[in-house]
């Protein structure tokens, strides 16, 4: 199946072999990329004129194409036609929303954060392209121009998200589609942003969160089937959020 509501569909599992680091070019991957490629279509896993969509072809919502097209440019596939969908759906705030196409014209963290993580993945892993590097710079000052985690509109700290109720500070691994002020910190490095006063108070609210011996926790685990038992419990010292949160805090070291 290319999508469920859990998290054992191809795309999660791609999704996640990408986050956990499979070299690209191993034989497993190559593998697994052309029996999804071969095999895999939208059938049952989204709106019926999708249906006929090879995998990579993507869905309609833009945050599971944001999921789509970060795993398949990391693994070398074609997912300029979900790019180019994801360039025509960006927001006059420069955000993008799931709930766009029912009307909402305002950005959303969530989403917007799983499209710049995969026009990012685009332009270093497929090819550079000025009009993606463009969209993203406006998807990327959306974020900051709140905070990581205000509102813009009053300057209001967001205590939880208003769809899943979770706290854009509570640490989660695999993360899903869910925002985080890590996982966009972690963003943020990657695209080698210079930090700035517009990201020191979530980093300061992360620094805030190490233990005693150095460690971050996992705060939250969504509720799902997951392909791989990763080690880590909620309210246990978690490697993954660790090992993120130390190379966020490096990052900040630099500027």
């Amino acid at each position: 199946m290319a999508w469920n509501r859990g998290w054992n569909s191809t795309m999660h599992a791609l999704w996640l072999l990408r986050e956990l680091g499979l070299d690209q070019a191993a034989a497993p991957a190559r593998r697994a990329l052309e029996a999804v490629r071969a095999g895999v279509t939208w059938m049952g896993s989204g709106p019926e004129e999708i249906e006929h969509h090879r995998y990579f072809q993507g869905e309609v919502e833009p945050c599971i194409n944001g999921q789509v097209a970060v795993a398949g440019a990391y693994f070398g596939q074609d997912v300029r036609g979900i790019v180019d969908r994801l360039l025509a759906e960006q927001l006059p705030d420069g955000g993008w929303n799931c709930e766009a196409e029912r009307g909402s014209t305002r950005g959303s963290f969530n989403t917007t954060l799983c499209v710049l993580e995969a026009l990012l993945e685009y332009e270093q892993c497929i090819a550079p392209d000025p009009k993606v590097a463009a969209a993203r710079r406006r998807g990327q000052a959306y974020l900051l121009d709140r905070r990581l985690l205000r509102r813009k509109s009053t300057g209001e700290a967001i205590a939880q998200d208003r769809k899943s109720r979770a706290s854009f500070t509570a640490l989660a691994f695999p993360a899903w589609w869910h925002y985080d002020t890590l996982r966009a910190l972690d963003y943020l490095r990657r695209a080698g942003v210079p930090p700035d006063e517009r990201t020191a108070e979530a980093v300061k609210g992360l620094a805030a969160r190490r233990d005693a011996d150095g460690r971050w926790p996992l705060d939250v685990a969504y509720k799902g089937t997951n392909l791989v038992d990763l080690g880590d419990e909620v309210g246990r010292p978690s490697r993954w959020n660790t090992l993120r949160a130390l190379r966020v805090l490096a990052w900040h070291g630099r500027a």
